[in-house]
């Protein structure tokens, strides 16, 4: 079911404190070669917001991923307070792995305040629910993908630009996906912030193959997050629809850079996400 997926997720990132600024997390899938990075960034968050007062909100984040984390041993979190003050507080995350960092971040929270307000428009898109969801748009490679297909998915996602991975032509460089946590999360505001930091390391990279098309076949390439930052500008529910509109305006030297913006569905621009990636051509 859905909701369990969600669950499960929500439990993920419910990190076990083993010390003052310590915190321990685990990894649901010890079948895949390495964690998936917005796990590593989601508790990350979860570890530098348990040591900020009642009443901050993160607004930003700054992580680099290090090194492959390992899924089949837990992560330790190290949390150091840089500074804590009236209006801000900032903290830095560092996760452990064979007494190794594989990922750092720097995240820094805000008490509400009135300012300035604008933004960019949203577009306009179909809606989520008249596109096909994940299992119906793989169902034609459902045989060869095996478990990969059926295994339950904590985040929905529905494509409007849909591109079929054995697509052969370029590709305007932007991609717009509708996502949201296919269950009911509560009310809890920091936790909404960490499953939409996990959810936005999804579909992100991909977008910077998209102008390349048979030039790169995703099976012959090595794809990994090299940084991620992500800004949070207003109040959102990440268990209702968000229009996530990504573009990729550079690759080069093996890199990829790739940003999105996170809007609500009423049009209000909620976060906005920037990642440079790693594409190797495997040979």
């Amino acid at each position: 079911m859905p909701q369990d997926a969600v669950d499960r997720l929500v439990a993920l990132l419910d990190l076990e404190a083993i010390e003052v600024n310590v915190f321990r997390g685990t990894s649901p899938d010890e079948t895949v070669q390495r964690v998936f990075g917005g796990q590593v960034a989601g508790q990350a968050l979860v570890a530098a917001a348990r040591t900020t007062e009642p009443g901050f909100g993160v607004h930003s984040l700054h992580a680099y991923f290090l090194r492959p984390g390992d899924p089949t041993i837990p992560i330790l979190y190290e949390v150091d307070r840089i500074r804590d003050g009236r209006s801000f507080s900032t903290r830095r995350v560092v996760a452990i792995q064979h007494g190794r960092a594989i990922f750092n971040m720097s995240a820094s929270f805000h008490t509400p305040e009135e300012g300035l307000d604008h933004q960019f428009p949203i577009s306009e898109v179909t809606p989520p629910e008249e596109l096909p969801d994940f299992a119906a748009r793989w169902a034609p490679f459902a045989d060869e993908l095996g478990a990969w297909y059926t295994r339950p998915r904590p985040i929905d996602t529905r494509h409007v630009d849909w591109s079929p991975p054995d697509r052969r032509t370029r590709l305007a460089p932007y991609q717009r996906v509708w996502l949201r946590a296919d269950g009911t999360l509560c009310d809890d505001p920091m936790l909404h912030a960490c499953v939409m930091t996990y959810a936005s390391d999804m579909t992100l990279l991909d977008t910077t193959l998209l102008p390349h098309g048979g030039d790169y076949d995703e099976n012959h390439l090595m794809m990994a997050s090299i940084d991620h930052v992500m800004w949070f500008h207003r109040p959102f529910r990440a268990d209702d629809w968000l229009l996530y509109h990504q573009d990729t305006p550079s690759a080069s030297d093996g890199r990829g850079l790739a940003r999105g913006l996170l809007y609500a569905r009423d049009g209000r621009l909620v976060a906005s996400v920037v990642q440079e990636g790693l594409i190797r051509r495997m040979t």
